[in-house]
């Protein structure tokens, strides 16, 4: 069964931590795709350019489908692979990871480099606010300014999302109806409206809810 639903990041979170006095910055953001996932370490490598290293991991798509991880010049595997698990682990999609490192002068070996990277990622993600996105078809329907507000009521009370109200001439109400509920909204529309309006149903793409 194709995803309709998963969860992302409401906007970015950045935290330190300290290990051996070496630093390690964790900058979580949201991402569309990997061109903006790249961009967020490329802004990571100029704003901090006296760190050593800028060890990054992404996951991407409805299904996470999509993802990379990049050592950075850390030990193969010490970086990028406990970074990649932690943003698996939580969930989210959508996400890049990019922790910038500043070295202290004591050498903290695999097993601390993997604690160091996965524990500054999980520490960002326990500050992050998730945010929902499901697969929605828009739907439209134009009705009389002197029931648009009633309607609009009736709808949303009823749990239908009301995404934006235009108003011309008539008042346009734009919905975002989940895949595979276009026939009850239109059920509802109608009883709404007398059965004077008709739902328009228009393309499926994926919102953000709340």
């Amino acid at each position: 069964m194709a995803t309709t639903g998963y969860r992302t990041i409401r906007g970015p979170v950045t935290v330190s931590l300290e290990v051996q006095r070496s630093v390690f910055e964790c900058r979580l953001e949201r991402v569309a795709d990997e061109a903006a996932a790249r961009s967020v370490v490329e802004t990571a490598r100029t704003t901090h350019w006296d760190a050593r290293h800028h060890c990054s991991a992404w996951v991407l798509g409805p299904d996470g489908a999509l993802n990379r991880s990049n050592d950075d010049g850390e030990p193969s595997g010490t970086a990028g692979a406990p970074m990649l698990e932690a943003l698996t682990h939580s969930g989210f999609s959508d996400v890049v990871a990019v922790v910038t490192r500043w070295f202290g002068g004591t050498l903290l070996g695999t097993g601390g480099l993997v604690r160091a990277y996965g524990d500054a990622v999980r520490t960002a993600l326990a500050g992050a606010e998730p945010l929902q996105r499901e697969l929605r078809r828009r739907v439209t329907l134009q009705v009389g300014h002197a029931d648009a507000g009633r309607i609009e009521h009736d709808l949303r009370a009823s749990g239908v999302v009301v995404t934006g109200v235009d108003y011309s001439h008539l008042v346009i109400l734009q919905l975002a109806v989940p895949v595979g509920e276009e026939q009850d909204v239109t059920d509802l529309v109608a009883r709404f409206t007398g059965g004077e309006t008709e739902a328009v149903a228009g393309e499926a793409e994926w919102v953000d809810l709340g």
